[in-house]
């Protein structure tokens, strides 16, 4: 199994898709793809010069959140490794398949399209992460799912509540594994890492994002559409603090 790109989802809800494709084009220095799928609620912010590695879904949730998909060389051997460590098929839609980790995230495992070559930093960020926010019990299980899946080495984050799931360099986006405090359902926000957290926050600030709330290295803003994200103060070259 080779995982050749990954695929970050805005997921936010279908009446809220056209503010969160303004916001998101805007911040990401993107344009929009033609809505596609039987309501219109996928499209891709396609970069300027590169391969795409983002992309909004409408859903029927009130505040959303975010997913992936992984692009694959087989996607029938991917879903049974997946299946092996865990995972539940929820849906087979022959060269797209919709599986819930063993946490209860949703995810995608896709065929690839010759997706290749990262988009380049835009204005000092980039959208890099998938943040999986799991509960105390399930934080081990998942981090070892992940991991397994992908086989991508397990760092050590800033906190003991993080675990980084490293993608090589020529993909775009990583996993952040984040336990929670307390229990809740597994869910999931995306994260852009910053050459400066201050002069981003403010033009997101300006865009319509409202900042939720401030860590050492990283602020958790909520945009004009209603989900939560983060910008840290990782390299957007490598991914990694300092």
């Amino acid at each position: 199994m080779v995982i050749s790109w990954v695929y970050a989802f805005v997921d936010r809800p279908r009446e809220r898709f056209e503010r969160a494709a303004e916001f998101w084009t805007a911040v990401t220095g993107t344009s929009l793809s033609p809505r596609r799928g039987a309501d219109g609620e996928f499209a891709t912010f396609v970069p300027a010069a590169g391969d795409a590695h983002l992309k909004l879904q409408g859903v029927d949730a009130p505040a959303g959140g975010a997913h992936l998909d992984l692009v694959v060389d087989d996607v029938a051997a991917t879903a049974d490794r997946a299946i092996a460590l865990g995972a539940a098929l929820v849906a087979d839609h022959g060269s797209l398949l919709v599986l819930d980790s063993p946490g209860g995230l949703g995810f995608c495992v896709v065929g690839s399209r010759g997706e290749a070559v990262r988009s380049e930093v835009f204005e000092g960020t980039r959208l890099d992460q998938v943040s999986i926010d799991v509960a105390p019990h399930a934080h081990d299980a998942e981090t070892a799912f992940w991991s397994e899946l992908t086989g991508w080495p397990v760092l050590t984050g800033s906190r003991p509540e993080f675990r980084a799931v490293q993608s090589p360099a020529s993909l775009p986006v990583r996993l952040l594994i984040q336990r929670l405090d307390e229990p809740a359902a597994t869910r999931a926000h995306l994260d852009f890492s910053c050459a400066d957290v201050a002069a981003t926050r403010a033009r997101h600030e300006a865009l319509g994002a409202v900042v939720v709330a401030e860590f050492p290295y990283w602020v958790v803003l909520r945009d004009p559409a209603g989900g939560v994200y983060c910008l840290t103060s990782r390299n957007p070259e490598t991914g990694r603090l300092g």
